[in-house]
């Protein structure tokens, strides 16, 4: 799952000094900017506290819907909220448009830019879920049973619910086609990809490999499909993948790119980089990956963005930083990138949204 408590290490990880030695002011250069980070012409910081991450744009780019557990806003687990492009808030607090209970992941617009589709858990438990961190020493991920995806407008009125299987239903993303939302389910006992049609039927098997498969995101023209993926492959890893899921939880430290055709045909593996590989999204032309990853990191962290070519080549490391980037989303037109980063907080634990005018 896409979860923000990945992020609550970033932090804690590193100190205080080793920010403050990356965070060098150059009066000719955006403050926010490190050294190296070329493709950024520009970068703002929009929130200011808290865990704020999966944030995306309407397609018209004019909105991002993204998630919040901002205490400041009268929320004790993720929520989600809107903004308009342009705005920030260190002074005032965005409209919340889920419904306020239960614990939410992942929302993306429709291409009508008046609804968005978003996972919920309010339906079972209107209380925040426990987050567990680690089992038996290790990190580890929740997988609520209790998410479901729903389909709201944006004054946080849900129109449609689009899932009701027994399980694991969420990390629901839209094609630019507008016709299909590709999501992962527990449904089949395992985390697969599934992709349905907008108003939830004819749900269709996507892939079908034992391992965790999500966060997927279709490229421009809606014809392929990039997503993280763990593979375990000997007898104790997958051992040890099964009893994790079997109590609702996922190891993401082992995690890779995998790439394929829309309806999940021509599968293949993107990265062989090792540890996390994840939250890729595809360049405005189609041609190449950014992601995020820790595969330089020799004790889980920093996270960095790259980015690669479909074919595998040509990695190249995005973002200079010492404690977390992921989460790079580009806008629709290609002239924007927004992301979450422990950059400017502090030395604290917070990771905010901030946006990027990219240069290729």
């Amino acid at each position: 799952m896409r979860v923000l408590s990945l992020l609550l290490l970033a932090c804690v990880l590193v100190s205080c000094k080793n920010e403050k030695k990356q965070l060098i002011i150059d009066q000719k250069k955006n403050p926010l900017i490190y050294p190296d980070e070329k493709h950024f012409k520009n970068l703002t910081q929009i929130t200011f506290g808290g865990d704020n991450a999966e944030a995306y744009w309407s397609f018209d780019d004019k909105q991002i819907v993204f998630q919040s557990n901002n205490k400041n806003w009268n929320v004790n687990c993720d929520q989600m909220f809107l903004m308009n492009v342009g705005e920030t808030f260190k002074n005032k607090m965005p409209p919340m448009i889920s419904t306020g209970f239960g614990r939410t992941t992942c929302a993306y617009f429709l291409l009508d830019n008046k609804h968005f589709v978003y996972a919920s858990t309010h339906l079972v438990d209107k209380e925040c879920p426990e987050v567990p961190l680690r089992k038996n020493g290790k990190y580890v991920w929740p997988i609520y049973d209790s998410f479901d995806i729903f389909m709201s407008d944006l004054q946080g009125n849900i129109v449609k619910q689009l899932t009701n299987q027994i399980g694991y239903d969420a990390e629901a993303t839209v094609s630019p086609k507008g016709d299909k939302i590709v999501f992962t389910s527990t449904r089949t006992g395992d985390l697969e990809l599934f992709t349905m049609n907008i108003d939830g039927t004819n749900v269709k098997q996507i892939t079908n490999e034992l391992g965790y498969d999500g966060g997927a995101f279709f490229s421009p023209d809606g014809t392929k499909l990039i997503f993280r993926a763990s593979r375990p492959k000997t007898a104790e890893e997958i051992k040890a993948y099964k009893d994790l899921l079997a109590q609702g939880l996922v190891e993401p430290t082992d995690m890779e790119l995998f790439i394929c055709n829309s309806d999940g045909s021509e599968l293949r593996q993107l990265t062989e980089l090792g540890n996390a590989n994840w939250s890729p999204f595809f360049h405005p032309s189609g041609k190449k990956i950014l992601f995020s990853s820790n595969f330089e990191a020799e004790r889980g962290f920093p996270f960095n963005l790259y980015m690669i070519d479909l074919d595998g080549k040509n990695l190249e490391r995005v973002t200079h930083g010492e404690t977390f980037d992921a989460f790079p989303v580009f806008s629709n037109d290609g002239k924007k990138l927004i992301f979450s980063s422990n950059r400017n907080n502090g030395g604290g634990r917070d990771t905010n949204l901030f946006i990027a005018e990219w240069q290729d």
